[in-house]
């Protein structure tokens, strides 16, 4: 029986990296919104615990985005199936990544993806080209390495 999973990503600030990996993605960022809204109204939650982001209330210490066409529970906003979830951490990211990303671009379309990643804040590594392949290697605005193939 196969296993339901999220990617869970260290970061300083979850929500510019949310944005960025929906960019990358083609993913929605997660709304919780109505029910931190719902919460707070109740008292159940505080303030600081949120903050705004792009006009809409986040979580703060956390943001996540999710495939535009997987199910997600319409009270919390919470993706029920692929989703990245970056939580705030105090450290900065330390060392290579042990696992990464590989975004597969439409034939043809590998450098024009590269070239709008890094208008939203993607860094070039290097290109690599072996006889097995073609792909560019890429860090998301934290450092975390990620390809484009």
């Amino acid at each position: 029986m196969a296993l339901g999973w999220k990617l869970v990503i260290d970061s300083g600030d979850p929500h510019r990296q949310a944005a960025f990996w929906a960019e990358a993605l083609g993913y929605q960022i997660e709304d919780n919104g109505k029910l931190i809204e719902r919460l707070l109204a109740a008292g159940t939650v505080e303030e600081s615990l949120c903050v705004e982001f792009r006009g809409r209330l986040f979580w703060r210490d956390a943001a996540a985005v999710r495939h535009p066409d997987d199910p997600f529970d319409p009270v919390s906003g919470t993706g029920l199936g692929r989703r990245l979830l970056f939580n705030r951490v105090p450290e900065p990211k330390a060392g290579k990544n042990r696992f990464h990303v590989d975004i597969h671009a439409d034939r043809g379309q590998r450098e024009a993806t590269v070239a709008r990643l890094r208008e939203h804040g993607a860094t070039l590594v290097r290109h690599v080209k072996e006889p097995g392949g073609e792909w560019t290697v890429l860090t998301d605005p934290e450092g975390n390495e990620f390809c484009v193939a």
